[in-house]
């Protein structure tokens, strides 16, 4: 049965690097969706143009899903405005669902956003419009990760989870 991996929280949070290395280190068949990439360099939408993304989005899971044997899905994923497609991934994947969520201090945000590429395009203003205090699903429970974390130890931790959940079963 197809996995997926959820990561989800704050611009800035870590949710791009840890789901890259998360690939790197995962079997081949594991595919990535970024919902920025989705959004800015695949469809070219703003914030206004949700509907599309989530159609996408939704269309990439189940090919993911019929193809491969791990999705991984990031984002900030807004809880409120995602609540169905998280509902459809909850109906497609039952029991093989990874969530987790990055519970990070704006300030940390902040500090890490300044290293990234895109530091230049945006800055302390737009990330605090942007941001979503404790954004937890309710459909779909989450672990939650935090700043102390270091990119080795979140990207072992989910593939003990993933592994675990396989010999549980």
């Amino acid at each position: 049965m197809p996995k997926i991996i959820i990561l989800r929280g704050n611009s800035g949070s870590g949710k791009t690097t840890i789901a890259k290395e998360l690939q790197k280190n995962l079997e081949r068949k594991t595919m990535l969706i970024s919902q920025d990439t989705v959004r800015r360099e695949m469809l070219n939408v703003k914030g206004d143009k949700q509907k599309i993304v989530k159609e996408l989005l939704l269309n990439l899971i189940l090919f993911g899903k019929n193809n491969c044997d791990i999705v991984i899905l990031e984002g900030i994923l807004n809880s409120k405005k995602y609540i169905k497609l998280f509902k459809r991934i909850k109906e497609e994947f039952k029991d093989n669902i990874f969530a987790y969520y990055f519970d990070i201090p704006f300030e940390e945000t902040l500090n890490r956003h300044s290293k990234r590429a895109c530091a230049k395009e945006f800055g302390k203003e737009k990330m605090k419009e942007w941001w979503l205090e404790k954004d937890f699903m309710k459909i779909i429970p989450e672990k939650l990760l935090g700043k102390e974390l270091t990119i080795e130890e979140i990207v072992s931790s989910i593939i003990n989870d993933i592994k675990n959940s396989v010999e549980e079963k």
